[in-house]
């Protein structure tokens, strides 16, 4: 080969010599790598019928791209399967091993061969701001079409020029149902290296390994092969793969908790009694409980959403705010990082002054207006906005609060009173409280002001 084709082998050109040989016996992730759109799994959001990922590979017409999602979610493979789609000369290198001298290589072997050059950088996030910048020309003419693959959030990591110059696409954790195919498809791949002797695992083991991945189908095939050998290794006629091999394999001890039963009820169940009960430490205990028995962390963090406004409410207004945090930090943050802003939040919470009196007050609210005739809005209340308002009277008499002392004056919002919101003495309700009775009269009651009394 002369030196422009040493540089311009396709990736995964099974034909080619020198391509990688992929015997029985190579990483099971080497072997499972699909060659095709239709064998790869996942990513519907990109690759399903008419988006647009997809229809670019199959037109070859792709233009610079940035793959951008957590590890073992596909994006090497993508970059496979458009090598073998494209009829342009396809490059990739890698960032960590790579540097300024052979990208200026590349691009010159690029410009001399005047047809389409394709590369692909994994962990393009690798490259420094003058190692992008040396792409980015040559990107904006059309020299080369760019495909970067990374881990790192692009518009973060990668200069803004050369984004603006690529699409983004995100790739996401695969599914545990994603997972489950892969792992039984993993299986029969497995099967020629144990002859004749068949390999059984029951479904609750598969969706064990799944769960275990988090989203990363490398991870699942490295667990499935190192267990399916450890179970191949007791005499047996058959390879019988338990729960018991998975926990060797990945090195850790397997918790009791299953997520489509009991466990997974009476756990967060434990958990959000302790929250209320102000016990952090129980808090935290069965929180790590359903971080071990790999519970999904948006499920955790949705119930403490709902928890800070059920049984913290105006107490401490702060707790509904950290929860909503909480939940984007640890969508930006992911596993195992994402266990310390959760226990923060935990312990907020469990420690946080207490009231229901928000919930409580919507549920009455909500069966009076099931069980009583609704009542008219008073005219004084009634929009404005429109040519004829005044003549129907509407908004007469309305008095408008910052035209007052202390942006307060009293009247009516309703045809007949009722109180549905009972503020504690507890936290932050004290304070409420006190305005509320201010407002309202020694007692907190705002009858008076239906009765027309002074």
């Amino acid at each position: 080969m002369n030196e422009q084709y040493e540089l311009s082998v396709a990736v995964g050109d099974e034909n080619d010599e020198s391509s990688p040989v992929r015997s029985t016996e190579a990483p099971l992730a080497s072997l499972m790598r699909p060659a095709t759109l239709d064998d790869f799994i996942g990513q519907h959001h990109l690759l399903g019928p008419q988006k647009l990922l997809r229809k670019s590979i199959e037109a070859d017409r792709i233009r610079s791209l940035v793959l951008y999602g957590p590890p073992g979610t596909g994006k090497t493979t993508l970059a496979h399967i458009i090598s073998k789609h494209t009829q342009a000369t396809f490059i990739q290198i890698n960032a960590v091993s790579s540097n300024v001298a052979e990208l200026k290589k590349i691009i010159q072997t690029a410009k001399k061969s005047g047809g389409r050059f394709v590369v692909f950088i994994d962990e393009i996030h690798r490259f420094n701001k003058s190692q992008q910048d040396v792409l980015m020309p040559w990107v904006e003419s059309g020299t080369i079409v760019l495909i970067g693959a990374t881990t790192h959030n692009p518009f973060f990591s990668i200069n803004g020029p050369l984004l603006s110059r690529s699409m983004v696409f995100e790739l996401k954790p695969l599914t545990e149902d994603d997972i489950v195919v892969i792992v039984k498809k993993g299986i029969a791949v497995l099967a020629p290296r144990y002859k004749d002797i068949p390999i059984n695992a029951d479904d609750a083991t598969v969706r064990l390994i799944a769960r275990l991945s988090n989203g990363d189908a490398r991870r699942a095939l490295s667990i499935l092969e190192t267990a399916v050998w450890l179970a191949s290794t007791e005499e047996a006629n058959s390879i019988a793969l338990a729960a018991g091999h998975v926990e060797e394999a990945v090195q850790r001890r397997l918790v009791r908790y299953d997520r489509d039963g009991d466990q997974h009820y009476d756990i967060i169940s434990a958990f959000i009694k302790s929250l209320r009960g102000s016990d952090p430490d129980a808090a935290v205990y069965w929180l790590a409980r359903m971080l071990a028995g790999g519970e999904d962390i948006r499920f955790i963090v949705r119930r403490m959403l709902i928890f800070a406004a059920e049984d913290i409410g105006n107490a401490d207004p702060r707790a509904l705010t950290l929860a909503s945090a909480t939940l984007q930090a640890v969508e930006c943050v992911g596993l195992p990082e994402a266990r310390i802003i959760l226990s923060q939040c935990a312990t907020y919470l469990a420690t946080a002054p207490k009231s229901n009196a928000a919930y409580a007050a919507i549920n009455e609210a909500e069966s009076d207006i099931q069980a009583e005739e609704h009542d008219d809005v008073p005219d004084h209340l009634k929009g404005t906005g429109y040519a004829g308002a005044k003549k129907l009277g509407r908004g007469e008499g309305y008095k408008y609060p910052h035209a007052y002392a202390g942006n307060y004056v009293e009247q009516h919002y309703r045809e007949k009173y009722k109180r549905y919101y009972r503020p504690t003495q507890n936290g932050y309700e004290k304070i409420i409280n006190q305005l509320m009775q201010q407002r309202r009269g020694t007692d907190g009651n705002k009858e008076h002001i239906y009765k027309g009394e002074k």
